[in-house]
């Protein structure tokens, strides 16, 4: 068998959002229901030819080292943290949403926005938290500065909505501006640095106009009647882009949320059931990509779901592609059920963190996973134990995950691959939870057969080895598989 190394680089739309979501009054569960319109793309995702690849040589620079990374962690925190709810779609008034507890829309929204009169995450450490997320193996780090619901976690000149404003009693606190204390701490851990950005925005009068109701996501109001309006709201989002990108030190990722903010000519068959609001809302993302990389040069820009040359690479949302694809991208998946921090929330276990980071490494993929503090500013346990976990596997066996390429046959039954060069692959083996003991021999398929160097990564210990078809099989000694068995992912270094 003849065995390709891909390029490190999914293809357009992949959704299945548990982040587009609002509580569920009768759902007791805690688990949230999906988007309409992340359900759509999942079923609709096909291979097609939509990527274009930056022009610029710094882009790709940075493109390639940031798919080197390949796991990141996304974090939200917000009014939502404290009410211990779905981030901000609870607000929306599609019919797909429910309000726990509530049968008065308006006096939802208006409780949810006075939340920020008692938002006070007292226990909020930025050093303590960029000390978890360097320990957790992270590369880079995306923080949530403002969500769909236009809550700023950061100091904006535009708007009161703020946790900075005197409203917020936080505000008191010296290190108020939550983004730029983040950003910084982790930036002295030697972390890549992102800022996720909401485009719509459900409290600016500019998006969401008070004189008329809103009927959905999209402006409540038609722009092309009200133009001057419209303007006003191109021109805040601009300005506060600009503000993220200029008085927030280095930003090596710009991540845009919100794909129906788009120019109208961008609508495809994959969101033409959803984004059917008729006019053009375009931002001028040329200008914005193009004013920010002056001043952040390389920057990589991802405005999600909107093809084109402000997509620098892709991000599949809970979901991960079946195979391997020849375009950039990360899946962002969160640990939980929800992006921030909900109330008895359902978290997956360190094995199957491992074992979902190493099926998107063997694809040519990066892991952005989603987590969020509670609004006191804390993580959950679970949360801070399962990123220590990570981090401990990544330590031992991160040789076989950083700086990788994908390998044929990529993924065959329990076992994975990825390879550094021509001379050598990993081969990582992914117990199932039921699995006692490993078994006595495990088949790799390789070119590789004579006068090879096989060890355990974690150990360096030598393992025996013959020949079979179109491989190897590897022998586990008897007294460590009931050992192995119990790691989240075994990893078996073959050399030539």
């Amino acid at each position: 068998m003849i065995y390709k190394i891909i390029p490190l680089l999914f293809l357009f739309l992949v959704m299945s959002s548990n982040s587009l979501i609002a509580q569920s009054a009768d759902d007791k569960s805690g688990l949230p229901k999906d988007d309409p319109l992340a359900v759509k793309l999942t079923q609709n995702l096909s291979e097609t030819d939509t990527y274009v690849w930056p022009k610029d040589p710094r882009v790709r620079e940075n493109l390639k080292k940031w798919q080197g990374y390949k796991f990141g962690l996304l974090i939200h925190m917000g009014l939502y943290s404290e009410l211990g709810i779905v981030e901000s779609w609870a607000l929306c008034p599609e019919d797909w949403i429910t309000r726990d507890g509530y049968d008065d829309y308006y006096k939802f929204c208006n409780d949810y926005r006075n939340t920020r009169t008692r938002f006070n995450p007292v226990n909020f450490d930025p050093e303590k938290w960029a000390r978890m997320f360097k320990n957790s193996g992270a590369k880079y780090m995306i923080y949530s500065s403002k969500h769909h619901d236009g809550f700023c976690l950061f100091d904006s000149k535009y708007t009161d909505f703020k946790i900075t404003d005197k409203s917020c009693p936080f505000s008191a606190n010296p290190r108020s501006n939550v983004l730029k204390e983040v950003l910084e701490a982790s930036r002295k851990e030697g972390l890549a640095t992102g800022i996720y950005f909401s485009k719509p925005d459900w409290t600016t009068p500019y998006f969401w106009w008070s004189y008329y109701p809103p009927k959905d996501r999209n402006p409540s109001y038609d722009i092309t009647k009200h133009p001057d309006r419209w303007k006003k709201f191109v021109e805040y989002t601009q300005n506060q882009l600009n503000e993220l990108t200029t008085d927030y030190g280095k930003v090596d990722i710009l991540w845009l949320d919100g794909c129906w903010v788009r120019p109208l000519s961008t609508i495809n068959k994959h969101v033409e059931e959803f984004c059917k609001y008729p006019y053009d809302m375009d931002i001028n993302m040329k200008l914005i990509s193009e004013k920010a990389r002056a001043k952040q040069p390389g920057m990589l820009v991802v405005d999600r779901w909107v093809p084109g040359e402000f997509e620098d690479y892709l991000t599949p949302e809970q979901k991960m592609p079946e195979k391997p694809l020849t375009v950039p991208w990360e899946s962002c998946i969160t640990m939980g059920g929800a992006w921030g921090w909900v109330k008895n929330d359902h978290y997956k276990s360190s094995k199957e963190l491992v074992q979902l980071l190493v099926n998107i490494v063997a694809k040519g993929g990066n892991l952005l996973l989603g987590v969020g503090p509670n609004g006191k500013g804390e993580f959950e346990p679970k949360v801070s134990e399962n990123l220590n976990l990570l981090g401990k596997w990544l330590n031992e066996n991160g040789e076989a995950i950083y700086d990788t390429n994908p390998v044929e046959p990529f993924l065959d039954g329990k076992v994975a691959y990825t390879t550094k060069g021509s001379d050598t692959i990993y081969a990582i083996y992914m117990p199932s939870g039921e699995e006692t003991k490993l078994p006595a021999e495990i088949k790799i398929n390789t070119q590789f057969t004579d006068r090879l160097k096989v060890t355990l990564l974690s150990s360096n210990q030598k393992l025996g080895y013959k020949p079979a078809d179109h491989g190897i099989k590897i022998t586990i000694p008897q007294n460590l598989r009931a050992k192995l068995a119990k790691q989240e992912a075994v990893v078996i270094k073959v050399s030539r």
